[in-house]
Formats: C-alpha cells, sequence, structure tokens
C-alpha cells in the first residue's frame, strides 16, 4: 500500500511503499473503537447504502431498450488503432453488437457521441476501496460507520474518473462490493482480497509495542478485527486466516513476503513467511480455484514467493535482472506502482528513508524496462491509500507510465491487460464476463473521452472535462455529450 497524505504528515510516508507502520498509523489502529467487532464493521458497511450520489452524478438503471452508441471511433481494448465506421449497440449489461455506422437497427435509442474516442473502462490493479479516500487525521477521529459512509461516496468518484473495475488488495471491502454490485450505490466493480495476511512483525502487522506479547488468550487487534489484516503465524494459522478470506468472499489472496521502508518492525530487506507459511497460503487459495499476490520490493522476496507458486508480485521495484527473468519463466504477474520521486512524490525526514525512496523510485523505470526485455505479464494500479486529494489523481497517476510505453500500450495495460490478471481469479471471479474489450459479449463498461488518448494519455488525467459518457455495466453514470 502507499498512503499519500497532506503536507503536514508528509514526514511519516514515502512515494515508494507504505505508511502502515508509521507512529501515527499505529495510533490510529489503536484510536479505533477497542470494541470494534466485524459484526459491526459490516453493519458500519451496509450503512454506507444510505450514501445519496454525488451531485452531477447520474445513477440510472439500465436502459429499457438497446442503446446506439453512434459517431465514434472505437479503441477496443487491445489494438493500437482506432476504429471507425461502427456503432456500439448496449443492451442491458452487455455490449451486445457492434454494427455497421448506416445499418439499421429496430428499437434503439441512439446517442450521437460526436466523433469522440470510445474505450473500455479503465482498471486499476491495485486499489483500497475502503480507505483510499479517507485520510489518517479524520479516521483517527471519526466513528467507523463515517468511514464506510466515505468508502461509498469515493466509490462514486472511482467510476467518475472512468475505473469501472479495481482490484482491491486489502481492506474489508465485501459488503460495499455487494451493495454496488446490487445497485444500491454506484462503484466499480471490485476483486476483493479481504484482511491482508501478515507474520507477527510482518507488514500487516500494524500493533503497538503494548499490545506485546499475544497469546492465546489474548483478543485479536483492532485492525484485525476491522478485516484490515490478518496475522497468522505457522501453516496451520495462515490456512485458516486465508480460509475465513475465502469464506467472506476473496477473489484473490494477498499475502505480505517483505518490509517497507515507513516500516517500525520490519525493514524492506527482511523476508517474511516462510517458504511452508507461504505454499501453505498458495494450496488453500488453489484449492479453491484462484490465487495469491504477494506484497515484497527485494529480488530474495520474490524469488521466494516464485518458489512457492505465487501468481502476482505487487511492487518489486527492487528485483534485479536474474529476479525478472524468474517471473518471466514462471508466468507469473507483475502488478508495478507509479512511485516515482517526481511533484507527487513525499518527504522524508530520515536521511536512510529518503535513500531507500530514491532507490525505489529508480526501480521503478528499471523494472519496466526489464519487465519489457524479458517480456514479464505487467499490471498497473495506484495503490493509493489514505489521501483524499491523492484519489484524484488516479488517472494522472496511471498516465506517468507513457514514459516508457506508448500511449496505446498505456490504455491496453489498464483495461485487457488488468481484465486478464483480474480473471486470473478463475472459478472465485465474480465478474466471470469479459471485462476491459469492446467487443460482442463484453461488460458494457465504456467509456466516451473527448480527444484521442491513443496520441494524449494525458487525456484520462482529467476526467471531469474529458470524459463526456461514462457507463458501467449498462448504466449511464455520467453523459454530458450535449453540455
Amino acid at each position: 500500500m502507499s498512503f499519500r497524505l497532506g503536507q503536514r504528515y508528509r514526514h511519516l510516508t514515502h512515494d515508494g511503499d507504505c505508511a502502515c507502520h508509521s507512529p501515527l498509523a499505529r495510533d490510529l489502529f489503536s484510536r479505533i473503537d477497542a470494541g470494534l467487532s466485524r459484526r459491526s464493521v459490516l453493519k458500519a458497511i451496509a450503512a454506507s447504502l444510505a450514501a445519496p450520489a454525488l451531485g452531477g452524478a447520474a445513477f440510472a438503471q439500465a436502459p429499457a431498450r438497446t442503446v446506439r452508441l453512434t459517431n465514434v471511433r472505437i479503441f477496443d481494448g487491445e489494438n493500437a488503432t482506432l476504429a471507425e465506421g461502427r456503432d456500439v449497440l448496449v443492451e442491458g449489461r452487455l455490449i451486445k453488437a457492434l454494427v455497421a455506422a448506416g445499418e439499421t437497427v429496430a428499437d434503439a435509442d441512439a446517442i450521437d457521441c460526436g466523433g469522440r474516442t470510445l474505450m473500455p473502462g479503465m482498471i486499476d490493479a491495485h486499489w483500497h476501496s475502503i480507505l483510499a479516500g479517507i485520510s489518517q487525521l479524520t479516521a483517527m477521529t471519526a466513528d467507523i460507520p463515517y468511514v464506510h459512509l466515505l468508502a461509498a461516496e469515493e466509490a462514486e468518484r472511482t467510476v467518475l474518473r472512468g475505473f469501472t473495475t479495481v482490484r482491491d488488495v486489502g481492506g474489508p471491502s465485501f459488503a460495499l462490493k455487494r451493495a454496488i454490485d446490487e445497485g444500491h450505490v454506484a462503484g466499480p466493480r471490485i476483486y476483493p482480497s479481504g484482511a491482508m495476511i501478515s507474520q507477527t512483525s510482518g507488514h500487516g502487522d500494524f500493533r503497538m509495542r503494548t499490545d506485546l506479547p499475544r497469546t492465546a488468550q489474548g483478543d485479536l487487534s483492532i485492525a484485525e478485527r476491522a478485516g484490515i489484516s490478518a496475522i497468522a503465524d505457522g501453516e496451520a494459522e495462515v490456512l485458516r486466516r486465508v480460509r475465513e478470506q475465502l469464506m467472506l468472499g476473496a477473489s484473490q489472496i494477498k499475502i505480505m513476503g517483505g518490509g517497507g521502508v515507513a516500516s517500525a518492525y520490519d525493514p524492506i530487506d527482511a523476508l517474511q513467511y516462510s517458504e511452508a507459511e507461504m505454499k501453505a497460503a498458495v494450496s488453500a487459495a488453489a484449492d479453491w480455484g484462484t490465487y495469491v499476490c504477494v506484497h515484497t520490493y527485494t529480488s530474495a522476496g520474490v524469488q521466494r514467493a516464485l518458489a512457492c507458486g505465487v501468481k502476482s508480485i505487487e511492487h518489486g521495484q527492487l528485483a534485479d535482472e536474474e529476479t525478472v527473468r524468474r517471473m518471466a519463466d514462471a508466468g507469473a504477474w507483475w502488478s508495478i506502482q507509479p512511485f516515482l520521486a517526481d511533484e507527487d512524490s513525499n518527504t522524508y525526514p530520515s536521511p536512510e528513508q529518503r535513500m531507500q525512496q530514491q532507490a525505489i523510485a529508480e526501480g521503478t523505470g528499471r523494472a519496466v524496462e526489464l519487465a519489457r526485455k524479458h517480456k514479464v505479464r505487467m499490471a498497473l494500479g495506484t495503490d493509493i491509500l489514505f489521501s483524499p486529494r491523492g484519489t484524484a489523481t488516479q488517472g494522472k497517476q496511471l498516465a506517468k507510465f507513457a514514459r516508457w510505453y506508448e500511449p496505446a500500450d498505456v490504455l491496453r495495460l489498464l483495461t485487457s491487460g488488468n481484465a486478464e490478471l483480474s480473471g486470473l481469479s478463475g472459478a472465485r471471479n465474480p465478474y466471470p464476463g469479459k471485462l476491459g474489450r469492446i467487443e460482442a459479449g463484453a461488460y458494457a463498461d465504456i467509456l466516451v473521452v473527448d480527444g484521442n488518448p491513443l496520441e494524449d494519455i494525458a487525456l484520462i488525467a482529467d476526467p471531469e472535462r474529458t470524459m463526456k459518457l461514462i457507463m458501467k455495466d449498462g448504466r449511464i453514470h455520467k453523459n454530458t455529450l450535449s453540455a
């Protein structure tokens, strides 16, 4: 996870890793209602169903009649050129067909898109639905139901930025996902991981020093009861915690396999989880037809994960070329984030932290270049957390990958590419239809963009201005084509 905080708290975090273990974050978890239980968390998320739609967003039911999107140039999610002379027919939740512009179609309501670019809704491969849009300061002082009300609002804003699907890699997003799927609130499709599985002193251990030692009679930590993390040591405990997330509806499992820069207890070079423990998680997930993704930065962490059958590496900016070659040979996915030393970076008081931040920033560019060289399967995500203002940069952050890819390749990765990774959840895939594509039978997740993002990728960074129509699951969330 990567926390992007306001100026006042920038000393607590960095652009290349999360601030999970900063003093403020640990204090946050200790301040959350000590009586919090999983039941109250689920009630709180359910309470978010009362959140009204944001002003200016039209959260409509799927049209009863077929909708015909006309006068468009189509990026289909794969090809690097725009197709012309075809219209897109939407019926219910799906794209029914692509038809010739002059072909007669009975009983269809036409929407003239004015010659703009039509493309699939985008997918963020590394997102945190419940915690992305709330600041740490608010989280420290707010009631838990308030956190989930804000999460529901942020879910709608996520769609209005053009992200119609997210792969959630940590947090109790199950009930929010259900509310969105049932049409109670607007939001993206969510592929939930549930609680992050962590060893004691691992990257998901948010306890204070005064909480130790844990005993068999001791209570779970606040973060565990909230469903944010699950501490598990030994194969038996790992199996239990993984199976609990699967019981709750996880589409994939997230484990912590290494440390981070801001961590108080787990340095970035620390290896986490033994091979036996990691293999237990992989085995439990595989028994349910899905996979494990792992948080780690270093070559040693990546190599251990690959040896244990982990299918997706989250971060990995410090991997060397031999490790990248092993990723390619294993057919693993590399889910990477734009952790760069640029205008969006945070600052740190510690020279050691600044050195590590710079190493990760340099590693991002090197990682993309090595991945391209060895043809590793790549996925792109933002990993924004605890940053109400930072969430607005979701598209801007991902557009930065045009430093290494052509704009068409960035868009392909954000649509059909990230969809392929999401589909790795196999039997646990909550959305088994076609995602990230404009073709017959695909989900009707559609953006109409003012301009050509294959030539100007920056268009995805300004969705309020450039995205004139946003449709998800056949429902129109925004339509300013006539404005």
